[in-house]
């Protein structure tokens, strides 16, 4: 009776790793956001550590797939290809393309590079006041705030977004291009805009 309940619960013990890989996938297909990779190994009662092998498993699998795994820290979804995201925006009738100017592209550089950071860090490293273009990319969703730190004024963190990852065609943060110590706010700028395709236009992906 044991047994059968186990097994009516789901409980496989010693998955082979691509069955395991395929659970994981029709799991991040249903999610409506980003799943904590604590909420899989719950669902599928596995370990942490079996998801993590199952999720690298998954990424080899979909390289020349329409959809493919996106991580942010300890959260990821399954999202289209970068390539796909013209074709998709022809056929459902959108339009995907959000403009960015110079001084967003430079605040969000560093915050993707240097993360996490408080306004005050991003305002010493460009050498003006950073209000509004923060508001400009959290009210797009590029950026987030995290905890308040235990000082005076108890500024916030900040950090990129699944979002972020969507408008750069990255599927995490590892993607993004090496970065120099000695690099300048200027030169991180370029390299992002590099990895954008152009400095003011980027289509975003869809999820």
């Amino acid at each position: 009776m044991e047994t059968m309940v186990d097994s009516a619960a789901g409980a496989i013990p010693n998955r082979p790793l691509g069955q395991l890989a395929g659970l994981v996938e029709s799991l991040l297909f249903v999610a409506p956001d980003p799943v904590r990779i604590t909420a899989l190994a719950s669902a599928l009662e596995e370990p942490a550590e079996r998801i993590e092998e199952a999720l690298a498993h998954l990424s080899d699998l979909q390289h020349d797939r329409g959809v493919q795994v996106q991580r942010a820290r300890d959260r990821v979804q399954l999202v289209s290809s970068p390539d796909s995201a013209p074709y998709i925006e022809r056929f459902l009738g959108l339009d995907l393309v959000v403009k960015l100017s110079p001084a967003a592209l430079e605040t969000l550089a560093i915050i993707a590079y240097r993360q996490p950071v408080t306004r005050a860090q991003i305002d010493e490293w460009r050498g003006v006041n950073s209000d509004g273009v923060l508001r400009t990319l959290l009210h797009r969703g590029l950026v987030e705030q995290g905890e308040r730190l235990e000082q005076a004024g108890r500024p916030f963190h900040y950090h990129t977004t699944f979002d972020f990852l969507q408008h750069f065609g990255l599927q995490s943060l590892e993607d993004l291009p090496p970065l120099l110590d000695d690099m300048m706010p200027d030169q991180i700028n370029e390299e992002t805009s590099d990895q954008d395709d152009s400095t003011d236009e980027t289509p975003d992906n869809l999820a």
